[in-house]
């Protein structure tokens, strides 16, 4: 993701790195750190923290650890009055040693969400109010590229709500690095004349009829079908899956990752497929529509 447009960045800092956060962190903005592992790395940690005292030692309300001896892991906490709370640990590692990574802390009311490379792998409910946080920490052996605080970006509703049929304005246009993450709940019956529950999902050129990518999720078929409309028609269908992560009446949350040439889409935490741009003008894609037999809970763009 890009951070040229984040309201405060740091590039190359020598870690260990200690910050403050211009203006706190508020919610719907996100913390996004591009980095490498250092091939000898065993851990290293993330530091979102209330000052930067070291005597007492400042508060923090969320310690983000990777580490990397037998088993690798990532460890999760809070420290309140000089005490550490209760570990939360996830059992799965998304960084490599050696290895570039970008991680994306999405901030919300109650929650922090935490991405890596594309894909959603945890949640850390907030044990420390928000308003405190005013400092960002990074130690252990990792290099960073870049830190950036990237305001909170809005698809803007036509309608003004989530009802379906959804039809959404881009603002610029898509760029390489921005997600577009829908959440909500299949149907269990279908709104239409189909006889089983369906949806899709197109981004939309508003300058043409093209529709860079279409998502048709045909419940009942398990199918979960892919293809751009260009020129006034349809190019060949991309039907591939190796599982379709869709059921009636059942939560889902789909992120689409745009990059310079492709589209990179996950549902529900994992990564499922690939879809090459047919549109090539990425600022060209400026709509999003949702429509069919779901329900919305929520639409980003970040």
């Amino acid at each position: 993701m890009s951070v040229a447009n984040a309201r405060q960045t740091i590039l190359s800092p020598v870690v260990p790195f200690t910050g403050t956060i211009s203006e706190g962190l508020h919610p719907g903005e996100m913390v996004v750190i591009q980095g490498c592992v250092l091939n000898e790395s065993d851990r290293f940690q993330f530091d979102l923290s209330c000052g930067s005292s070291t005597k007492p030692r400042a508060d923090i309300a969320f310690h983000f650890n990777p580490r990397f001896r037998s088993p690798p892991c990532i460890v999760c906490n809070s420290l309140q009055q000089g005490s550490w709370g209760r570990e939360e640990k996830l059992e799965q590692m998304p960084f490599r040693q050696g290895a570039t990574f970008e991680t994306i802390i999405l901030v919300h009311e109650d929650v922090f969400k935490v991405a890596v490379n594309g894909a959603h792998i945890l949640e850390y409910k907030h044990r420390i109010p928000l308003e405190r946080v005013d400092t960002f920490s990074i130690s252990g052996k990792v290099k960073i590229q870049a830190i950036g605080y990237v305001p909170n970006s809005a698809i803007f509703s036509e309608s003004g709500d989530l009802s379906i049929p959804y039809k959404g304005s881009i603002l610029k246009g898509l760029r390489p690095g921005q997600h577009i993450t829908i959440k909500g709940h299949v149907s269990l019956f279908p709104h239409s004349f189909s006889l089983f529950p369906s949806f899709t999902v197109n981004l939309r050129c508003s300058q043409t009829e093209n529709i860079a990518l279409h998502l048709s999720a045909r419940i009942k078929l398990s199918m979960f079908v892919r293809n751009s409309f260009l020129s006034h028609a349809w190019g060949p269908e991309e039907l591939e899956l190796l599982c379709f992560p869709f059921s009636a009446g059942k939560y889902f949350e789909i992120i689409i990752l745009c990059q310079s040439h492709q589209f990179k889409i996950a549902v529900n935490g994992a990564h499922l497929l690939d879809y090459r741009h047919r549109v090539q003008d990425l600022s060209s894609i400026d709509q999003l529509e949702v429509e069919g037999d779901l329900e919305l809970q929520d639409i980003k763009l970040w």
